[in-house]
């Protein structure tokens, strides 16, 4: 019976390592630290894709922020109103029309503000 021997597997997986680190700088050619280096970029982007939720949203908070305040109110007081009023926009909505459309942001506006007025 013949030896088994992973010729082919580790092939195709050192391939797909290299793969991954085109572009990387210096000795990340090598596999042992290419490989470590893949590892530590997939770490990375798992915590990458928890960061850009966050920071989209403080970007929309701000956003809202800065429209509501020419209006005269801040931003927590403009979101109780909204909750009060029963509006159920989501952030990154309102920072949308707050951008896009001001018009229909201040339309907004006015109609919490009877609510914060009790």
């Amino acid at each position: 019976m013949p030896r088994a021997v992973s010729g082919v597997v580790r092939k195709k997986r050192v391939r797909k390592i290299y793969k991954r680190v085109k572009g990387f700088f210096g000795r990340r050619k090598v596999y042992k630290i290419a490989n470590q280096a893949v590892w530590r970029a997939w770490a990375a982007e798992y915590v990458g894709r928890k960061q850009r939720k966050r920071t989209f949203r403080a970007l929309w908070n701000i956003r809202i922020n800065a429209a509501v305040r020419q209006e005269g109110l801040s931003y927590s007081t403009f979101i109780y109103g909204l909750k009060l009023a029963g509006i159920q926009l989501n952030r990154k909505v309102l920072a949308d029309l707050a951008v896009t459309d001001p018009a229909a942001f201040k339309a907004i506006i006015e109609k919490v503000k009877p609510f914060l007025k009790k």
